[in-house]
This record gives structure tokens, sequence and C-alpha cells, in this order.
């Protein structure tokens, strides 16, 4: 059973093959809940985790909760159908809790081994949206969740052309500056100014090792 109404078949017959990653901009877990199951608000996600780690399933995974929205990743331009959304209780201008980010990684991990999915597809919702969004955001700690095995991290390689790359790891066309900032807000949100090598570097490797919709990836 559906605690949000905002739901309903994935198209298709698609199944989930990726995670996507929010926060809920609003006050509390309470409100955001609020909103998500709403029906007037159409929007919903699959689950909702609280600063405090508390876990909340609103939507089935078998399910198309409403979350993504416009966008794309590699070939998949209807995300909702193949995602799983994740909503973070968090206004976005501050550090995720302990709490949080423990109940997520756990969370995480019975998601990609319930669909059987690699780290690469573990994505922000700035990733496959990078012209509408910037959540999670710079706070969010990508690199422990790679560390765990819950999503991907670069390293440097010789640099090779930036967009090229981006698109290869799954990035959908946009302007540069919003792709350079997607780009940034996950892997280097400390980095400020135009692109540099470092940017280039770092996107080779994500493109080399993790390519979106190389033979035996999901597409």
């Amino acid at each position: 059973m559906s605690l949000s109404p905002n739901c309903g078949p994935r198209r298709g017959g698609a199944r989930p093959d990726m995670v996507v990653i929010h926060y809920t901009a609003m006050a509390s877990a309470e409100a955001a809940r609020e909103r998500l199951c709403d029906p007037a608000a159409e929007v919903s996600a699959h689950w909702l985790i609280s600063e405090r780690g508390e876990v909340l399933a609103l939507v089935p995974e078998d399910l198309r909760a409403w979350h993504a929205g416009a966008g794309a990743w590699g070939a998949v331009t209807d995300v909702n159908s193949r995602s799983i959304g994740i909503e973070l209780a968090n206004l976005g201008d501050r550090p995720f809790p302990e709490p949080q980010m423990a109940a997520l990684e756990r969370l995480l991990e019975s998601i990609l081994a319930r669909w059987q999915l690699a780290p690469e597809r573990v994505i922000a919702h700035s990733d496959m949206a990078p012209e509408r969004k910037c959540d999670p955001g710079p706070r969010f700690d990508w690199r422990r969740l790679a560390l765990a095995g819950l999503s991907v991290w670069p390293e440097e390689r010789e640099p090779a052309d930036f967009h090229a790359s981006l698109r290869a790891f799954g990035y959908p066309e946009a302007a540069h500056e919003a792709l350079l900032q997607a780009f940034r807000l996950r892997f280097r949100p400390w980095a400020r100014g135009p692109q540099d090598a470092t940017d280039a570097a770092l996107a080779a490797d994500l493109a080399a090792r993790f390519p979106v919709d190389a033979p035996g990836a999901a597409a």
C-alpha cells in the first residue's frame, strides 16, 4: 500500500535500475511528508529520510513515483519509470546529520542488493537535470557513499574533452555552465572559476571506468 497517492505503474514494463537522491528544501521531514502525500502537489518519492534517521516508505519501489521530472541519464529519458527516488529532509544549506547519512547508507545497500544495481547508478537530482536542479547540493557527502561502495568517486587521469566525458558518464545535453556546476556540486563542491584541467581529468576517469550505456551496463 502506498502512503502517497502520487504514483502509478512504471511505463513500458520498466524496472528500477537507478537511484536518484534529492533534498526536500523544506523546514522539516513532517512538512515534506505532507507535501509528498498531497494529491494537489503532484510530487512524491519512494523514500523519505528525516534528520533523525527515520526512514519512511511513501511509494512501493515497483511503482513509478513522481520525483525526477524532466531530464535524462544516458539513454534514459523517463527517469521516473527507471528510478527509485530518495528524499532527504534538508533545506540544502546545512550538513546532512550523521543519523540521516547512516540511514541512507543502510537503505541504499538494501536497494542495490534488491534490484542488483551498480554503485554508478546512484546519482544526484542535479546530475540528470543540471539546468533545473541543484540537489542534494554541495553539503552532501558523495565521497562517503563511494567509500562504502554505494556510489562512485573519480580519480585523476589524462584529461579529455570535458563535455564528451560527461556524456559518456551519463550527463544529458545542457549548457556548459550548468554541466560544470552539476559536476562540481557532486565531485568538486569547493572548486570555483572556469573549467580547469582537474575537472577534465576527473570527468575522463568517470567516462573510462563507468560508461553509462556501455555493453552490459543498464540502458
